[in-house]
């Protein structure tokens, strides 16, 4: 299985606790870790790969820094983020695919049916955490194509194999030239204006939970009410996306559990 994770070392503790979290299943073909990064230290990456195994192979590659100049970046959105959005130009040309995963995501079930999971001929694979009045408002401000969805881009199974075909790198930059002054999300933004009507939407309680979710879902009357006991059985993905955060003080949610039971995993 091969996993993509895109980072600079501000993310490294956090990142461990996802990778620790993943390797609690093993799957048969094994793992194999690919981490873009913006000069991680030997240091740091030896930190990381100590949790190799058998199980688990580590492959970090340095992104030069002329790579993204041309890219809105500033310390909320560095540049790191958009790494997954031209990964096939980085990654090897011998995957057809990548499971990219934001590091503040705990896994708390086997990701196999989500790795191996049909593209149906689309680019990427990932879910929305946006309703339809808010879709329809990002579209008008992004010029999105008409009934495309607004992506959540911390987990996304990425179509190498297809996006080789495309130049994805002119067709970015064209689209930040036009519409850089209305973004705010940039990497969201960019996936959801090109890629949303060739993404294959995934069930978001499932491979994309977040404390917000939850609630909201919870809050809808037409729909059937979950808790925690639910998504023990049924969701494999935990993303602690946005500002809360369950390693901060003011975090607010349920959902911290599942952080915690890895953390307790490592002592």
């Amino acid at each position: 299985m091969h996993l993509l994770f895109t980072i600079n070392e501000n993310y490294v503790s956090v990142l461990e606790t996802c990778i620790r979290s993943i390797l609690r299943f093993p799957c048969e073909e094994g793992y194999d870790l690919y981490i873009l990064h913006d000069q991680l230290s030997e240091a740091v990456q030896q930190k990381l790969t100590q949790h190799a195994d058998q199980n688990a192979r580590f492959h970090f590659i340095s992104v030069p820094d002329t790579a993204f100049s041309d890219f809105p970046q500033n310390t909320r959105y560095p540049k790191t983020m958009y790494y997954r959005l031209l990964a096939a130009e980085f990654l090897p040309e011998t995957l057809d695919r990548v499971l990219y995963l934001d590091p503040d995501i705990v896994v708390i079930r086997p990701l196999d049916e989500l790795y191996h999971m049909s593209f149906d001929g689309n680019l990427f694979c990932g879910a929305t955490h946006v309703r339809k009045f808010l879709t329809r408002l990002n579209g008008a401000r992004l010029q999105m194509p008409e009934d495309a969805p607004y992506l959540n881009s911390g987990v996304l199974l990425i179509n190498l194999e297809e996006l080789r075909k495309r130049p994805c790198r002119q067709d970015i930059l064209a689209y930040i030239e036009k519409r850089q002054a209305y973004f705010t999300l940039p990497d969201q933004d960019i996936l959801s204006a090109l890629y949303g009507n060739e993404t294959k939407l995934i069930d978001h309680l499932r491979y994309n939970l977040s404390d917000r979710m939850y609630f909201l879902h919870n809050a809808n009357l037409q729909n059937e009410k979950i808790d925690l006991d639910w998504v023990r059985q049924n969701t494999s993905i935990i993303h602690y996306c946005g500002k809360n955060k369950p390693w901060k003080e003011n975090y607010r949610g349920v959902l911290d559990c599942f952080y915690h039971e890895v953390l307790s995993s490592q002592k």
